[in-house]
């Protein structure tokens, strides 16, 4: 009986495999695989990182903290345009190897001085790897949500949001919208309400992290007033979570999708 099941068990894996699928809530570093990740190490010998420090194996865990210092770390490998177009080229192909056929990838426009980077090289870059991913015809669809991080404040919330319209009027749908996310820990929701609300009025989409920690319910609340397009985690929605039924009965009226997300590697 177990030689029948292990033979078997290639059969099950080309299923799912070969099983169409969309992928809604990928953050471009939190899908960078063990072996993209071994060659964004080797192009940077003077910077001390080996790829355990980057990853999140299998059974292990990490708080929410260690996540948002191990994200610090793969930024210490992409930073320069060169280094994000490869890693937005590997993450799409390996998704589509997956039998992934609709992407959305989200990240945070960065600015690196010393390689002469700009927010807006840097959502090029993405583009470009999205254009040359089409163009080496892999099969999925492939769109871009650029991401405002809670860390950066409200001015900066604000810049990426004028780069987000303009390049939503610039690329026939490849950038869809915004996604709001970062440390739930830093910054009041509130200091994003202008810069959302002007993201929705020129026409972007909103996929935005709420509830993702205990006690944020009035926070919470003033996101879900924006009548948000996609909920990123919503783990403390529920009552018996910390939330409020009050909150769930609203997700539920307007009918508000929940999505979850992929961690590093695990692409």
């Amino acid at each position: 009986m177990m030689e029948a099941e292990q033979q078997q068990q290639p059969w099950k894996t080309d299923f799912y495999l070969e099983l169409p699928k969309v992928e809604l809530h990928a953050h471009l570093n939190g899908s960078i695989s063990s072996n993209t990740m071994r060659k964004l190490i080797a192009k940077k010998p003077d910077v001390k990182i080996h790829d355990q420090m980057t990853m999140i194996d299998k059974g292990k865990k990490r708080t929410l903290e260690e996540c948002f210092q191990m994200f610090q770390i793969i930024h210490q490998l992409t930073t320069s345009p060169e280094d994000i177009l490869m890693v937005t080229k590997d993450v799409i192909k390996e998704f589509a190897d997956d039998g992934v056929k609709y992407l959305e990838l989200r990240s945070t426009p960065r600015r690196e001085n010393a390689t002469g980077m700009t927010k807006k090289t840097y959502v090029e870059s993405i583009l470009e790897g999205i254009k040359q991913s089409k163009q080496d015809n892999l099969d999925i669809d492939v769109r871009y949500l650029v991401a405002i991080d809670r860390r950066g404040g409200p001015s900066v919330a604000k810049e990426t949001v004028k780069l987000a319209e303009e390049f939503f009027l610039s690329t026939e749908g490849t950038v869809l919208g915004l996604d709001l996310s970062g440390d739930p820990t830093i910054g009041q929701g509130e200091d994003f309400l202008e810069p959302l609300l002007e993201a929705k009025k020129a026409g972007l989409k909103l996929a935005l992290h709420l509830s993702e920690i205990p006690q944020q319910k009035k926070e919470t609340q003033m996101l879900l007033s924006l009548l948000p397009d996609r909920i990123g985690h919503g783990t403390f929605l529920h009552t018996s979570e910390g939330g409020s039924p009050d909150l769930v009965d609203f997700v539920r009226q307007h009918q508000i999708p929940l999505d979850t997300a992929l961690i590093a590697g695990n692409s």
